[in-house]
């Protein structure tokens, strides 16, 4: 079934274009993209298929041009992302905190950075990041303009987004009990 695209109704094509293709992704915090996402949503996923990109709406609050990641620079951000909330979660959770409750309610700040990065060096040193502020700046600021945290007076807010992290390292999680339970 064809799905009739009307352009004129596309309000914010080209704002949402320009995000998308960046590799931001669009949150409810993105009030008036969200909404035209929300409310166009078959239009959009049609004409962004049509451009060859597929266009994802995770029902956690967000939309994203889901990618096979083919840039090695992409293949670098990301796992230093990944990194960094697999350690604030470790670190959370040692703190005996809720880490998925935390990691959305409390603003990572300079001093937290700066504490994750010297108790886990030995992994930050291989992402060339030896402080919590090459953190702020080689991570936190890159996840600010892909959308998946936002700069607060404190320090930062981590998005929805960081779900698509979180749900990646539950399934590396998993093939390695998968992989233990085989040995």
């Amino acid at each position: 079934m064809m799905t009739t695209i009307n352009l004129d109704m596309l309000n914010e094509l080209q704002a949402i274009n320009k995000k998308l293709v960046s590799g931001y992704h669009i949150s409810e915090q993105d009030t008036t993209l969200w909404q035209e996402l929300d409310q166009q949503i078959e239009s959009y996923q049609a004409l962004f298929a049509a451009l060859g990109h597929d266009l994802q709406h995770d029902a956690r609050g967000f939309y994203y041009l889901a990618s096979d990641e083919s840039t090695p620079n992409m293949g670098k951000i990301s796992r230093a992302i990944a990194l960094t909330i697999y350690i604030l979660i470790e670190h959370y959770a040692n703190q005996g905190k809720d880490p998925l409750r935390v990691l959305f309610d409390e603003s990572c700040d300079l001093e937290l950075m700066q504490t994750i990065v010297q108790l886990n060096k030995h992994l930050f040193d291989q992402l060339e990041i030896f402080s919590g502020s090459d953190l702020r700046k080689d991570v936190f600021l890159r996840m600010v303009r892909l959308g998946l945290a936002r700069e607060v007076e404190q320090g930062f807010m981590l998005l929805a987004p960081i779900y698509r992290y979180i749900d990646a390292l539950m399934e590396v999680n998993e093939e390695q009990y998968d992989i233990e339970d085989e040995l």
